[in-house]
């Protein structure tokens, strides 16, 4: 399906978000897919992960919201092309896009701004992944309503499970009044097999949500902080590591129910 658009949610920070965005989208790219990242968290953690330091870059994903009157004018210009061999397309965060409920809030169809755009360029990719802001808002609505897949990364322990219950909250609501409903899918991430305390919310999560969980696990690992203090994606950093392999896994399981 060219164009598949997956959404990485949590109204709970801390989980993995943002590194569940980058590394699939490197997983993608090293399995040969065209893949296109766009950072649309204002604290635009993806984006200094990958050098885009939000003071310095010129055009962001605030390009595509403040353009929603004309939605084609705004083209590929926030795509910075990739820029390594296991990389790929990126759409740098801003900081003013935790302006844009106030900006927004009198525009018609404002849920629909970036599926507009997306329905311009997803034609010259084959995955599409959005880092989504952790709060409920109308960034994180545009991002839910124009993707295909849903994954929500969280942490095996308990205090996990409130962030979970907001974002399946969040999408409850959107399937009010959306025609077919939000596709999601439950991601392990941080987890240490080594404490009891996981299993167990690793084995009771399996049970409740069964196919809507995912197999792969994603375990601790330290070289994903590495990377990111380096500036690079796992996969640049430090191929052959647990981390690395199990992304890959990830994607692999993705591409299986395409």
């Amino acid at each position: 399906m060219p164009g598949y658009t997956i959404a990485v949610a949590n109204q709970k920070g801390g989980v993995g978000k943002t590194t569940t965005a980058l590394s699939l989208g490197s997983s993608f790219a090293l399995m040969g897919k065209k893949t296109l990242v766009l950072d649309l968290d204002p604290h635009a953690c993806a984006s200094i992960h990958l050098a885009f330091f939000p003071e310095k870059t010129q055009r962001t994903a605030l390009d595509i919201f403040k353009a929603h009157s004309d939605i084609s004018a705004v083209g590929k210009g926030p795509v910075y092309q990739d820029r390594t061999r296991s990389s790929f397309d990126f759409v740098p965060s801003s900081i003013h896009l935790a302006e844009l409920d106030a900006d927004l809030k009198d525009v018609p169809g404002k849920g629909l701004i970036l599926k507009k755009w997306l329905g311009q360029v997803k034609k010259d990719y084959d995955v599409v992944i959005i880092d989504c802001p952790p709060q409920m808002g109308v960034i994180l609505v545009n991002a839910l309503v124009a993707s295909d897949l849903v994954i929500i990364p969280t942490q095996t322990d308990f205090l996990a499970l409130h962030g979970f219950k907001l974002i399946f909250d969040t999408m409850r609501l959107l399937n009010k009044a959306l025609e077919k409903p939000i596709k999601y899918k439950v991601l392990a991430t941080m987890y240490d097999r080594r404490a009891g305390a996981c299993r167990r919310i690793l084995n009771i999560l399996r049970k409740k949500m069964g196919p809507r969980f995912f197999e792969t696990v994603i375990n601790t690992d330290t070289k994903f902080r590495e990377s990111s203090a380096k500036g690079k994606v796992i996969h640049e950093y430090a191929p052959k590591s647990r981390g690395a392999l199990e992304y890959l896994l990830l994607a692999k399981e993705i591409a299986k129910g395409l």
